[in-house]
């Protein structure tokens, strides 16, 4: 009990930190980066169930993560419901969608995998910015705010603990995954899936409901950002550039690891935040130095540290082991 706590002392350590910070904060601005942080990382931890556990890296989650924002957004917005029950809509369109490209696909290794659920998520956008008497197109959808947990309108304190509760939950997920008899059988997938079919493991079906988790567990951050937002453009929240970012967390803190996508969001979204505010203002020429910075920041740390921000904490943390034994 005492070495599996010690093996979790950073996660323990992070979100007893998340969980202090509220109390302690009232500033608007660091709460929101907080949120962003917890809900940036939920959603990386999403994307890590399939990309970093069953090694089905998909460029094309932002297809989920559209669904559940769209299903809670016209919920709100159009028929006054509940984004409780948008999310819960969301899920089972997500859930499809996921055993529709888990089974299509599922014979798809690599990049190809990956341009498929490219491909999905760019119909998904067409459909979404086209369809104008719907989803209002291009225009976006204005979700309405209407105070209180069922409508989830809440301040940025209430805000701050649901994003924890989420990412406590997605955290578990993932533990649960590293110890139990299907995370290793999805490892064996990940690391040789012919030798894992040899062995007897059912390869194709184990890819199929880890991509339909992750797309389940992704909608469900979808609706959560929608309404934390308080707008959906299609643009945006089908974009690839959204799902390069999942994936980015979770490859910078450590694929394949429980509290990689958390220490990813942290580097990425802290460093996006500074970067912007200090260099958004610069004059014509200057005004986009921000994202060259950003650039540079992250192909030195995937260079550099290749086993992620986790795997370096691991190493140091066994060192610390050694060196005090």
């Amino acid at each position: 009990m005492a070495a599996a706590l010690r093996g979790r002392a950073g996660a323990l350590a992070f979100f007893a930190v998340a969980a202090a910070v509220p109390l302690a904060v009232r500033d608007q601005f660091f709460l929101d980066t907080l949120i962003l942080i917890l809900l940036w990382g939920a959603l990386s931890a999403a994307w890590n169930v399939a990309g970093g556990y069953a090694g089905q890296v998909s460029l094309g989650h932002s297809a989920f993560f559209g669904i559940g924002a769209y299903s809670a957004a016209l919920l709100s917005a159009r028929y006054g419901q509940s984004p409780w029950i948008g999310m819960l809509i969301g899920m089972v369109l997500s859930v499809g969608a996921g055993l529709i490209i888990g089974y299509l696909s599922n014979r798809l290794r690599g990049p190809y995998f990956a341009l498929s659920t490219i491909a999905f998520s760019q119909v998904l956008l067409i459909v979404a910015s086209r369809w104008r008497g719907f989803t209002a197109g291009s225009e976006g959808i204005p979700v309405p705010f209407r105070p209180g947990f069922a409508t989830l309108g809440l301040g940025h304190v209430a805000w701050a603990y649901l994003a924890l509760a989420l990412a406590a939950l997605f955290y578990g997920i993932q533990v649960y995954l590293e110890r139990s008899r299907v995370g290793y059988q999805l490892a064996g997938v990940r690391e040789d899936e012919d030798a894992a079919e040899a062995l007897g493991i059912p390869s194709r079906r184990l890819k199929v409901i880890a991509v339909t988790a992750s797309a389940a567990l992704t909608s469900v951050c979808g609706t959560l950002w929608a309404q934390y937002v308080g707008f959906v453009d299609p643009f945006y929240v089908f974009s690839v550039d959204l799902s390069i970012r999942f994936a980015l967390n979770a490859i910078i803190g450590g694929l394949g690891t429980a509290l990689g996508p958390w220490l990813g969001s942290i580097l990425i979204t802290a460093l996006e935040t500074y970067l912007r505010a200090t260099f958004s203002g610069m004059k014509t020429g200057f005004a986009g130095i921000y994202l060259v910075i950003y650039g540079v920041a992250l192909i030195l740390v995937v260079r550099f540290v290749p086993e992620g921000l986790a795997g370096v904490a691991a190493r140091l943390r066994a060192r610390w082991t050694r060196a005090h034994a």
